[in-house]
This record gives structure tokens, sequence and C-alpha cells, in this order.
């Protein structure tokens, strides 16, 4: 995940209305936070797989990390 994607998520589950809260204060909101981003995750990685040669994905998947 880049660092545009993770601030379209950042606004999409409004964790920016609780940035100045201590962390335990909002939990619920960084966990909605990280599980979005779980989920975004893996939908690109899925889709990296779909359109891989065979045997090139896990590679390519590999690789969105290192961006």
């Amino acid at each position: 995940m880049d660092r545009e994607e993770y601030n379209r998520l950042f606004h999409k589950h409004e964790l920016n209305l609780v940035a100045f809260k201590p962390l335990n204060d909002c939990d619920e909101v960084v966990l909605r936070l990280v599980n979005a981003a779980i989920e975004a995750e893996r939908g690109a990685c899925a889709k990296v797989a779909e359109t891989a040669e065979p045997y090139q994905a896990a590679d390519l998947i590999r690789a969105r990390g290192n961006t």
C-alpha cells in the first residue's frame, strides 16, 4: 500500500476525526482502518494474480511491498 492509498483510507474511515485523541480512545476506528487496508491489499493482490503469467503472481505480489 502506498502513501496515497493510505491517505484515502485514513479519510474514508474518518480516522482524521480522531487523530488527536489518545490511541486507546479510538481503537475501533484504527481497527476499521487496518481491516480496510488489509481488504484493499487483498483485492490488489488478487488482481495481480488474475493477470499474471502462471508461477509469476507470487513474485509480482511480493514486489508490491517494494515500491
